[in-house]
């Protein structure tokens, strides 16, 4: 608290995120937020690290909240310096997927997510370590691996680049061999991608995952197989409707600590963002390790 007895925030805005909703984000704030009960400042990012930097910093100046004006990728990296904690993460989503602040129902309206900021009600979720990297929502190897990168690559963010990157690498991605050990349990599969939810959203409302809960203790191993093309038009509309887990294309596996191994790839992702996974990946669980501001 500051000596107003205001509770203290800062918002750090990715200037480049998403589709464009945070342009006017300071107008906004000036107009929503509460000013009775917050004192704040906004910062913006300008390279990759930033908002960790800024997290960090704002942990130890004694903040009480810091707000992600971003997508998966901003909420990342402000997770990195809140985790473990008791500073609160809030989120402005502005990004091209906004996969956690969808699982968690923060509206993608800048003011609605504002006047949710205001009533300050928190809760703990997990988080977890893919190769001691952090995500918060959802990490993976394979193919969304595999258009994470392209997509970063892209210069063009949103929904219609994503798909069009999905559309046109799908027919030739190979599914490949992966071997793991969950919590102990060895075994092997082959298939399209290995995606570790802790939040049941890919983004957009894709959910390949619907019953993954972000307070359990347990991250969700969900082994996808290749849907053949012919049949895509029929499952890729379950997606969207939270239906995919009824499918036989993929198996969900709950797990606490998983090694996997495979013989080709080095791409990851993290809640979206591409990382270099190498051949073998270790995934850990953090359990309720971040504060989180919610609806």
């Amino acid at each position: 608290m500051g000596p107003s007895g205001k509770k203290k925030i800062i918002f750090i805005v990715n200037p480049i995120s998403g589709v464009g909703r945070q342009k006017d984000i300071e107008a906004l704030i000036n107009k929503y937020l509460d000013a009775s009960l917050f004192d704040f400042s906004v910062v913006y990012t300008e390279k990759p690290g930033d908002a960790t930097e800024l997290s960090m910093n704002a942990v130890s100046q004694g903040l009480n909240a810091v707000i992600a004006v971003g997508g998966d990728g901003t909420v990342n990296e402000i997770a990195q310096g809140l985790v473990g904690t008791d500073v609160a993460l809030g989120i402005i989503p502005t990004g091209s997927g906004n996969g956690l602040s969808r699982h968690l129902g923060i509206p993608m309206n800048p003011k609605k997510a504002l006047r949710i900021l205001n009533t300050f009600r928190k809760e703990k979720i997990d988080t977890a370590t893919l190769n001691d990297s952090l995500f918060v929502s959802v990490a993976g190897v394979g193919f969304d691996a595999s258009v994470a990168k392209k997509f970063s690559r892209s210069g063009k963010r949103g929904f219609r680049t994503y798909f069009n990157i999905v559309a046109s690498s799908y027919p030739f991605y190979r599914p490949k061999k992966y071997r793991m050990v969950i919590d102990g349990k060895e075994i092997t599969r082959r298939a399209l991608l290995v995606s570790f939810a802790n939040s049941s959203q890919f983004g957009n409302n894709a959910s390949i995952d619907p019953s993954a809960v972000l307070d359990d203790g347990y991250i969700d191993v969900c082994i996808v197989r290749k849907v053949p093309l012919w049949k895509m038009s029929f499952i890729v509309p379950l997606l969207f409707m939270k239906k995919f887990d009824r499918t036989h294309y993929i198996e969900i596996i709950r797990a606490k600590d998983v090694e996997l191994v495979r013989k080709k790839g080095k791409s990851g992702h993290l809640d979206g963002d591409p990382f270099k996974a190498g051949k073998n990946v270790h995934l850990k669980i953090q359990p309720l390790s971040l504060n989180i501001i919610i609806p």
